[in-house]
């Protein structure tokens, strides 16, 4: 393409880069963004489409930790830590408890429990002799003495800095102090109930190619400076902007749309297939809401409130309402003993004092296993149980990972189950749903299986990951619900074995809005199938 024509196509966002720099010059999203206040978005328009046309390569890469605000963090940032609002409280109120502290400002206690853990460590806040949160009267002089700061100015910097910005703040620009300050309000995953989450970036820098000088030079013959409408808008005719401003030129040679046939999406053929494969095997289908209670999410299932084995389940909680009016019962006394003792299960218990509000919290839900856990107060024995369920988790989207994820989850109940039956059950969703050809079982961990099992798929360009976990119920989340018999238990990515089973090396293509791609796909299915399908022409 030749250069005149190749100014043609460009949009205003390459034309002031290729204005404004020379070739050879190190560019990154940082600097178009303070420079030409360009937004992150527009930055990574302008390198892909100047790479694309040659007239850009890259110059480097440089891996960095960030650290993002949460929207925990952004609410310390408005209304301040739990720590400063302890602070203001005692400040004016004088002594209390800390029961009394939670209660007057809204916090759970174990947050009231973790910010006086935090401040009677830096010498802030003492214990009298009526075990009442006290202040002391030397602390603030000596926190600031030789000019240092307490770690709780440090946080309240950091806090507002990242919501000053609305942008990541990078571990590079922070000091030894300010470091060792987010080090504990920061986590890479189970973020949900922290200030901020660490996340690994990949910096990529570009430079212009010696081609890119002919180009800028061609635009300034032209007088194209990038500032040109390239669309009319409401604003534009009422204003009369159009009158006095060039128009971006318009390509009229650009063919018409095709019109296409509709066609079954792959995947969610792939969904009702598994479904009747179930259905097949004498499995019964059940469903539920996609909120769900803290209850059913996870104390049902013998998950402590307050453990950090509920960091595997990064929730989303609802904003209104936040809580349910009540929860279940015998269900909710008898989960509840079971947590604070053991209850009649024979079982210790988490020893701790189960929080009945707490347990009515909102949640989007997490995993499949919350349809089995409110299964099983109605379940027939024997029984089989499954369903197909849409789950939630604040998680990095990556090739194997996705923040909205479907499982299948299913529950067989009998007398004579074991791990040998669950195992049985582990590899037909491996080998016959997955289609996978290699097959291991792994150890697990789960608050609510003993023994835990994880089934793992080799993947012909992924290699191994996890299918999914299973195992067998434990005593403590089924005799709360009313079952004394065996339960075997497994929650299987379902989008995973659908990576193996449509032939995919990313989760991502299952939702890709590259209908191109996806038309492309189904038609080589279709294909395909219709060979398999053809007898041979072959005769004997």
């Amino acid at each position: 393409m030749d250069v005149r024509s190749l100014v043609k196509t460009l949009h205003p966002l390459e034309v002031k880069v290729l204005l404004r720099y020379q070739p050879g010059e190190k560019l990154d999203a940082a600097r178009l963004q303070a420079e030409l206040a360009y937004k992150e978005g527009h930055c990574n328009q302008a390198f892909s489409w100047l790479f694309a046309k040659g007239l850009a390569a890259e110059a480097g890469r440089e891996a960095r930790l960030v650290y993002e605000l949460t929207p925990l963090g952004r609410e310390m940032a408005e209304k301040g830590t739990p720590e400063e609002r302890i602070l203001r409280f005692l400040g004016e109120k004088g002594p209390a408890r800390l029961p009394e502290i939670g209660e007057a400002l809204g916090l759970e206690q174990k947050d009231v429990g973790s910010a006086f853990g935090m401040l009677s460590k830096e010498g802030a806040l003492s214990l009298d002799a009526e075990k009442r949160a006290v202040l002391s009267p030397t602390w603030f002089e000596a926190s600031h003495a030789g000019g240092k700061k307490p770690r709780i100015a440090l946080i309240r910097e950091l806090l507002q800095r990242a919501a000053a910005t609305d942008e990541a703040l990078d571990e590079a620009s922070l000091q030894g102090e300010e470091k060792a300050a987010m080090g504990g309000i920061a986590k890479k995953r189970g973020a949900g109930d922290s200030a901020f989450r660490a996340a690994e970036r990949e910096l990529v820098s570009y430079s212009l190619t010696p081609g890119a000088a002919e180009v800028a030079s061609e635009l300034k013959a032209l007088g194209v400076t990038g500032e040109e409408l390239g669309a009319v808008t409401g604003e534009i005719l009422e204003k009369g902007l159009w009158k006095a401003s060039p128009f971006r030129p318009y390509n009229i040679n650009i063919p018409a749309s095709r019109l296409l046939p509709g066609r079954r999406n792959a995947y969610v053929e792939f969904l009702e297939g598994v479904k009747d494969k179930l259905v097949g095997l004498g499995f019964e289908e059940f469903d539920g809401s996609l909120v769900e209670t803290e209850f059913w999410n996870s104390d049902a299932l013998f998950m402590p409130q307050f453990h950090s084995a509920r960091d595997i389940h990064d929730v989303y909680h609802l904003a209104a309402p936040t809580k349910a009016k009540k929860i279940e019962e015998p269900y909710l006394s008898a989960v509840a003993a079971t947590h604070q003792n053991g209850g009649p299960t024979g079982s210790r218990g988490w020893n701790y004092g189960f929080d009945r509000e707490f347990t009515k919290r909102l949640i989007l839900r997490s995993q499949g296993t919350v349809l089995s856990a409110r299964q099983l107060p109605t379940a027939k024995v024997p029984g089989k149980y499954f369903g197909i369920a849409r789950c939630f988790r604040y998680d990095r989207v990556d090739a194997t990972h996705l923040s909205d994820f479907y499982q299948t989850e299913g529950i067989v109940l009998g007398e004579d189950v074991n791990l040998r039956t669950l195992l049985g059950f582990l590899e037909m969703f491996a080998v016959e749903v997955a289609g996978a050809k290699e097959v291991k079982y792994v150890p697990g961990y789960f608050p609510f299986t003993e023994p835990s099992v994880e089934v793992h798929i080799k993947h012909p360009v992924l290699g191994w990951f996890e299918l999914g976990g299973s195992g067998i119920f434990r005593p403590e989340v089924t005799e709360p619900l009313g079952i004394k018999v065996p339960v075997l238990a497994w929650g299987i990515g379902i989008d995973r074995m659908a990576l193996m089973a449509l032939g995919l090396n990313d989760l991502r293509e299952l939702f890709s809005p590259d209908l191109e791609g996806v038309r492309m796909r189904r038609a080589r299915e279709t294909n395909a199938g219709a060979r398999e399908a053809t007898p041979s022409s072959k005769t004997n």
